[in-house]
């Protein structure tokens, strides 16, 4: 099992190493912007490098919404982030579920999700293999709920599209991790990779706030056999920088390969 990091993307690689990472997630552009991302002088080292690499889409991104001054964008970032990230040679782009606003026909929602797959076709397909995030918050998220995943995943499921389980979202989200990764796979059919959180908020309080490993409000133990069953390459975004995650990694290393 392959144990790493989210990473500041300026030096990949050098993250990964100070963390003993055999994992980096990073952002190719803003997260928290509309800009598409730049061509990266260290991709050739990205793409042969023994590390696993992963990017993370940008948390502006919402397929799903009726907004077509969001959604429309959001199409269009998407694909070039997937696009660039093949060029670093990412296993997976992790993308939130995204949600609908307050009144909005959620059938709509789900269909704007199946367009997003439609719209990528047109070109291709998407270059990286898409993996959809469980997230932490919202009343009509796509991804908080596993009912409302379960719909989602009748949508778009043909498309081959990826799961990636986040163990704080889901605690925080209100669904319990004892059989969460049961669960999620009778939904998808698998995981492909976890963001292993510890929660700083109590369970189905739809706050998203990480916390390292062995602090929080859920059990350590209880996220150590969520990753072992999973199964999958894990990720830690927890707080910390080299010191804290390299002793979140350290403490899956030791647990989950016990």
């Amino acid at each position: 099992m392959r144990i790493g990091a989210h990473v500041d993307p300026g030096d990949p690689l050098a993250e990964a190493a100070a963390r003993k990472a055999e994992v980096v997630q990073f952002f190719l552009a803003d997260p928290k912007g509309w800009k598409a991302p730049e061509a990266r002088a260290d991709a050739d080292a990205l793409r042969t490098a023994q590390v696993e690499i992963y990017v993370h889409a940008p948390y502006v991104v919402n397929v799903a919404t009726t907004n077509n001054r969001i959604r429309i964008p959001s199409r269009k970032l998407l694909l070039s982030h997937a696009t660039a990230a093949a060029t670093v040679g990412a296993k997976g782009l992790i993308v939130h579920g995204g949600h609908v606003g307050k009144g909005d026909d959620v059938a709509v929602g789900f269909d704007n999700w199946r367009k997003t797959f439609a719209f990528a076709a047109e070109s291709g397909g998407f270059a990286t293999p898409i993996l959809i995030e469980n997230t932490a918050g919202g009343d009509n998220a796509w991804a908080r709920r596993f009912d409302a995943l379960a719909r989602l995943w009748d949508v778009i499921g043909s498309y081959d599209v990826g799961f990636c389980l986040d163990t704080c979202h889901a605690h925080a989200g209100g669904e319990a991790l004892l059989d969460v990764v049961d669960r999620v796979k009778a939904i998808t059919g698998r995981i492909d990779l976890v963001h292993a959180n510890n929660s700083r908020d109590a369970f189905d309080s739809g706050a998203d706030r990480h916390d390292n490993l062995a602090q929080g409000m859920i059990d350590p133990e209880l996220l150590v056999a969520v990753v072992r069953a999973a199964g999958a390459p894990v990720v830690v975004e927890t707080p910390g920088g080299v010191d804290g995650q390299g002793k979140d990694i350290a403490f899956l290393r030791d647990r989950v390969t016990a």
